[in-house]
C-alpha cells in the first residue's frame, strides 16, 4: 500500500467523523430534541472513531506504518 492512499484512507475517516459531528450538531439545534437523529450522528462518529484507532494500530502492527515519536530523528 503507498503513503498516498494510507494519508487519503485516514484523512477520508477523519472528513466522515467531522460530517458525523456536525449532522450531531445540526440534529441537535433542529430537532429539539423530538428524535433520536442527534444520538445515531454522535454514535457513528464513536464507532468511526474507534474504527481508525483500530485500523491505525491494526497497520503498525502489520508493518505498513512506522510509529515515530515527535521530534525523533527518522535516521538513527
Amino acid at each position: 500500500m503507498n503513503d498516498s492512499l494510507k494519508t487519503l484512507l485516514i484523512v477520508a475517516f477523519l472528513a466522515l467523523i467531522l460530517w458525523n459531528l456536525g449532522a450531531g450538531l445540526y440534529y441537535m439545534l433542529v430537532d429539539k430534541g423530538q428524535s433520536k437523529r442527534t444520538v445515531n450522528a454522535l454514535t457513528r462518529r464513536i464507532a468511526l472513531s474507534v474504527a481508525l484507532i483500530g485500523l491505525v494500530v491494526l497497520a503498525n502492527y502489520m508493518g505498513w506504518i512506522e510509529f515515530h515519536g515527535v521530534g525523533s530523528n527518522p535516521n538513527p
